[in-house]
């Protein structure tokens, strides 16, 4: 009989996530290791435009009674469900990318005139706020939500990881150790928090969880 796939998920995966690797008789091991919150903070001194690039500032801003003020603004953001989040809670999005750095790109080349907020967490990566600066373009920022690691040792032997951020991996490396696993990594940026550890990387086609699973799918058919 041949051996189960099992595979490690470094945050807990939503039931119908789950149900895709169960239809293929693939075993799952799930765990948070980080966790994020919101962060007290004052809607002011707002620029014209709003950058996101991630749902939990989107949740954090949100749960701000002034927040219904802010949805006179445009928004420039990251990932397609941090737009479709955006979206539908009455937000005027202009223009979204798959990554900070496509992002910034569109900013500088097409809107560099113009005048942005940045809702961030603490966690956040230089890349955006970095090449609008050099760029000369109008930014402020706003920490609107924090990112804890929550490291756990994972005793149990697994074939495949699964990463969703560099702060994910970071909190996995504290207490386990990464061998011959594949690495399967959500991004571009996850993957290169590996890159100096392993080469058996798999990087999603586009940065979502269900491209992940994907990926897992495709390896362990």
């Amino acid at each position: 009989m041949a051996k189960s796939i099992q595979i490690l998920s470094t945050k807990v995966l939503s039931s119908i996530q789950k149900q895709e690797l169960q239809k293929a008789n693939i075993d799952l091991v799930e765990a948070n290791f980080i966790e994020t919150q919101n962060k007290p903070f004052k809607i002011q001194d707002i620029n014209e435009n709003l950058i996101f690039t991630s749902q939990n500032a989107v949740h954090s801003v949100l749960s701000d009674p002034k927040s219904e003020e802010l949805k006179s603004k445009n928004v420039f953001c990251v990932g397609l469900k941090t737009k479709i989040l955006l979206s539908e809670s009455g937000f005027n999005v202009i223009a979204y990318t798959g990554y900070a750095a496509d992002l910034a790109e569109i900013i500088t080349l097409i809107y560099a005139n113009e005048s942005y907020t940045f809702f961030s967490g603490n966690l956040r990566r230089e890349t955006l706020p970095k090449a609008l600066k050099d760029a000369g373009v109008k930014l402020n920022e706003i920490k609107v939500y924090e990112t804890t690691l929550t490291p756990q040792k994972i005793t149990s032997p697994v074939d495949g990881i699964l990463f969703y951020s560099p702060s994910g991996i970071e909190s996995y490396l504290k207490d386990n150790t990464i061998k011959n696993e594949k690495c399967f990594c959500i991004g571009e940026t996850t993957a290169e928090a590996l890159e100096k550890i392993t080469k058996n990387i798999i990087i999603a086609d586009q940065p979502t969880v269900e491209d992940v699973i994907e990926d897992v799918l495709h390896e362990y058919k």
